[in-house]
């Protein structure tokens, strides 16, 4: 029988193989490791060889993995997260703090938690940041695959899986055009606010989400002019004079907020929180605890201090 490291290839092939499942395709991994598509070819071949089975099938530009392919790349996963956690076990036996912290954040967080990183890797140097942005909906996919160590939400998914820690409010505030005619009113009326051209996010988003939930909750339909998928593209199309938008107040601290006017609406803001959510099933690195220590320790204050929240 031949030794398990020759059944299951040399750890550049998992590699290589990680990368092809994540990316979908021989190109897009070429591409994403500077190799050319014949060398990863090859080395995937040599590998399927080892295995003794075919990984994937080329169905016209798709790769569909194989039931055997699946679960090599699920003990690729293992194999590369044993080895990340030795060095930062490693690491912390010299006295260091080292290894990569892995985050996806919904769009929206992506204001905000550069700023927490960066002050977080003055005390910790030598940590590298693996960072990843999308909508909800895709975060919460990634997050079925199971590669990180956090994933920052305004509204987690509802289930019993996750480890969630609370760690910064996240109002979600009325917008309107510098110069409008409601953004010298007081206490406008929830009403009159949604009758107002509306521009949303697009479905999937998780300030979408909470817009819609707080409007049905008090019985008002916004009138929704547009659908956007940044938070950025918002922000110009109510400066154009487009209509009114809500948006986290993250996105006008950090994003800046010039040709914007805060409107005074009832029942507004929206109160959200920040999360860091965390599989139950992953055992937490070095670098992952180190990182909760210091949000809990020092982060979300300082946070909440450069919000003025």
């Amino acid at each position: 029988m031949a030794r398990l490291h020759a059944r299951i290839g040399t750890l550049r092939q998992l590699e290589l193989l990680l990368a092809v499942y994540k990316e979908g395709s021989i190109t897009g991994a070429s591409k994403a490791l500077f190799l050319t598509q014949p060398t990863v070819s090859m080395q995937l071949k040599k590998l399927a060889e080892a295995v003794g089975t075919p990984l994937y099938e080329q169905l016209g530009r798709k790769l569909i993995f194989t039931q055997t392919g699946l679960e090599v790349v699920r003990t690729a996963r293992e194999i590369m997260a044993s080895i990340g956690q030795l060095e930062m076990r490693l690491a912390d036996m010299q006295g260091l703090k080292a290894g990569t912290l892995r985050l996806a954040v919904v769009t929206t967080a992506k204001y905000s938690i550069p700023h927490l990183l960066g002050e977080f890797l003055q005390h910790y140097p030598q940590i590298d940041i693996d960072f990843k942005v999308g909508n909800r909906e895709q975060i919460i996919d990634r997050m079925a695959e199971g590669e990180d160590d956090f994933y920052v939400f305004s509204h987690p998914p509802q289930h019993n899986d996750l480890n969630l820690h609370e760690f910064l409010p996240n109002p979600l505030v009325a917008i309107a055009q510098e110069g409008h005619p409601l953004s010298t009113e007081k206490n406008i009326s929830l009403q009159t606010f949604a009758d107002e051209p509306f521009l949303i996010r697009e479905l999937g988003s998780g300030t979408r989400h909470a817009i819609e939930r707080h409007f049905e909750q008090l019985g008002v339909e916004p009138n929704v002019r547009m659908t956007i998928e940044s938070n950025e593209a918002i922000k110009h199309a109510v400066m154009s004079g487009l209509g009114v938008s809500i948006l986290s107040s993250h996105t006008l601290a950090f994003g800046g907020s010039s040709g914007l006017a805060r409107l005074d609406v009832e029942h507004l803001p929206v109160t959200t929180q920040w999360y860091l959510a965390s599989l139950k099933a992953r055992q937490p690195s070095i670098v992952a605890r180190t990182f909760l220590d210091y949000v809990e320790a020092c982060g979300r204050q300082s946070m909440i201090a450069h919000l003025d929240l």
